[in-house]
């Protein structure tokens, strides 16, 4: 563990904000001539289910350019995330003893596959499915033509949500390996979990079940895995105690 004073302890916070500043920079600039037809890809998933002839449209005369802009400015940062990720690990790590280490870096590497695995799973499986049925409940009579903008705030929540709610596995683990509760104290807990699971579905997805068990299912799959991860650590943890008995 380390015993740095904490002016060095700023000092390498500092540093590590700079550099998880700049790595955003750097793929933002590198994405920014994109913006238009990055836009242009992340919305195919409302424009195909739109009707004949209509269009998104922008009601507020800068949205042409700052819907692109945000969308850029927010695709830097999950690009970028590997690297913010590693600079957290950095900074952490010299507090933490060499057993701590391998077991945060296997999550932090957990935590960023989960992350992107829950924002590709909202935009391929559950935005085709979202917007179909927002298409095919529009009253006769009414236009469908969302604002560009306010669709962005959307699908951007709807990316923090899943990239979240995927990191069960993660949460699971570190409650466990905080001591906050044991694997068996969350078994009993499962059918908690599990309402709990389908009511995030509900409130993320359309008002029907098969939407809300698409969700809600992966969901608990994913408490599943946590609680394995938990149980092999525990066994583990309990074959070195008896070594070293």
């Amino acid at each position: 563990m380390s015993n740095l004073p904490l002016t060095a302890h700023l000092s390498d916070l500092r540093r590590r904000l700079v550099r998880c500043l700049l790595s955003i920079g750097l793929v933002f600039l590198g994405l920014f001539p994109f913006a238009q037809t990055l836009y242009t890809q992340v919305s195919a998933p409302l424009r195909r289910y739109l009707p004949e002839g209509a269009s998104m449209i922008a009601t507020s005369v800068t949205s042409p350019f700052l819907a692109p802009f945000k969308l850029t400015l927010m695709a830097a940062v999950f690009v970028a995330m590997p690297v913010l990720l590693h600079q957290l690990w950095g900074f952490m790590a010299p507090a933490l003893y060499r057993r701590e280490r391998r077991i945060a870096r296997a999550l932090l590497v957990s935590s960023i596959g989960l992350f992107y695995a829950g924002m590709a799973f909202a935009f391929f499986v559950v935005f085709p499915m979202m917007f179909g049925f927002f298409a095919s409940v529009t009253p006769d009579g009414v236009a469908m033509m969302t604002d560009i903008g306010l669709y962005l705030d959307f699908i951007l929540a709807l990316f923090l949500a899943f990239g979240l709610a995927f990191e069960i596995p993660v949460a699971t683990f570190i409650v466990v390996w905080a001591g906050l509760a044991d694997v068996n104290t969350l078994r009993r807990s499962r059918p908690y979990v599990i309402v709990g699971c389908f009511v995030v579905g509900m409130l993320l997805t359309p008002p029907d079940v098969f939407s809300q068990t698409l969700l809600a299912v992966p969901m608990w799959l994913l408490f599943e895995v946590g609680l394995m991860a938990c149980a092999g650590l525990q066994r583990r943890a309990g074959r070195e105690v008896v070594c070293n008995g």
